[in-house]
């Protein structure tokens, strides 16, 4: 198997956050996304290319730290730059400290005030509690670098992996040179990537009343990936019930920390979208085999595990997309008509059916979503449609827009 290695294997953004950090000094720039995608190893290959000096630490420590650590790093920057002299300070798991953002606005005014040319990068795991944090104090200020789980792309680019592989292993580049030895492969992901992200990058940094609950709902999420589930119904599969506001609550949780969500049904208005039952999807197919038991030839040789595994690479393939902003994710369903999932893009709506096996020549939910909607394109992915591996090696965008 071809092994580039993660460390030498470049994401698109990589180039981006170069070109960024060469201009003057504009923004500060965030890279934000799930554990395990690559975000300080991006910035550190963009710190070796740069001709100016390069402050790099991390406030991921067992112990919060304060902002006193904020100023005290900043300063020692400071110390590196000059008028002729820019330098970059990269403050990585930013979330990790408690009023963070007010700490960076008032050192990057300062700067400002003082034509400090002064580049600031922040890093951080968990997307939903950056955003918070961007959005209180630091509006207008920063620019944002979506860092999503890798694609069937840069697997196959930096790791060799085959379709089947990508759809099994998933998308954790970290864990890839396990899968020759798959009970390691899985412990790695349950121990050092599933349990770290919720433990510290849900619990630790969020108030959650019932952390049981919310690991329950992680689990419930990963087995019934690519099915709609009421919260009622999961409500009566759960032990540590709480309400059905909690479980939405909950859910969100999990999306922001890059490992499940909740997709909405189409409805024609945000108001009926919100209010629907959620069609549970992992954003990383990992999280749905390690906990199934399954090697990846008894995946393989069942049937209708494989078909939802199919189905769920592909919704993360989306949902990924989605994240990054590059369109709005839905799925559609009206008594025994459905569409897996319907994707807008601009003014552009599109309906995806997906089929693990040779697909029947009548499509009812794709024809009555037509009907009832008007979508500018509608795609078959796998059957007699566009072949998976086709449909995964390319970027979303490509399939959606005109």
């Amino acid at each position: 198997m071809l092994s580039i290695s993660r460390t030498t294997f470049q994401r698109p953004q990589t180039a981006l956050l170069s070109s960024r950090l060469h201009e003057p000094r504009r923004f500060i720039q965030v890279v934000a996304g799930p554990r395990q995608v690559g975000k300080s190893t991006l910035v550190q290959q963009v710190a070796a290319t740069l001709d100016m000096p390069v402050r790099l630490v991390s406030a991921d420590e067992p112990m919060l730290r304060g902002t006193d650590w904020i100023t005290s790093q900043w300063e020692v920057a400071r110390l590196t730059c000059s008028d002729s002299q820019p330098s970059v300070l990269v403050l990585d798991e930013i979330q990790k400290i408690p009023s963070w953002s007010e700490a960076v606005k008032r050192l990057w005014d300062e700067d400002t005030r003082a034509g400090r040319p002064l580049q600031v990068v922040l890093l951080g795991s968990a997307p939903l509690l950056i955003a918070q944090g961007l959005t209180e104090s630091l509006a207008g200020r920063f620019e944002m670098l979506h860092l999503s789980h890798w694609s069937f792309a840069e697997m196959q680019a930096a790791f060799g992996w085959t379709l089947e592989d990508y759809v099994f292993y998933g998308a954790y580049p970290g864990a890839a040179p396990l899968i020759s030895d798959p009970a390691r492969w899985a412990r790695y992901v349950l121990d050092s990537l599933v349990e770290t992200s919720i433990s510290r990058d849900v619990l630790l940094m969020t108030r959650v009343d019932k952390p049981a609950l919310l690991r329950q709902l992680f689990e419930l999420a990963c087995r019934y990936s690519g099915q709609v589930l009421s919260y009622t119904k999961m409500l009566g599969q759960l032990q540590d019930a709480g309400n059905t506001t909690t479980l939405a609550h909950y859910l969100d949780l999990l999306a922001g920390a890059g490992m499940v969500c909740g997709l909405p049904k189409h409805a024609g208005d945000v108001a009926r979208s919100r209010g629907s039952s959620p069609k549970l999807q992992v954003l990383n197919t990992a999280l749905m085999t390690v906990s199934s038991g399954y090697s990846q030839a008894e995946a393989r040789a069942d049937r209708e595990f494989w078909g939802r595994l199919v189905e769920s690479a592909v919704g993360a393939h989306l949902a990924n997309a989605a994240l990054r902003g590059e369109c709005s994710l839905h799925y559609w369903r009206e008594r025994n008509h459905e569409v897996d999932f319907i994707v807008q893009a601009g003014h552009r709506v599109t309906a995806i059916e997906v089929k693990s096996g040779r697909a029947p020549q009548a499509h009812p939910g794709t024809a009555a979503f037509v009907q009832a909607f008007h979508p500018q394109r509608t795609l078959l992915v796998g059957g007699d449609g566009i072949p998976l591996q086709e449909f995964l090696a390319r970027d979303v965008l490509h399939w959606v827009s005109d």
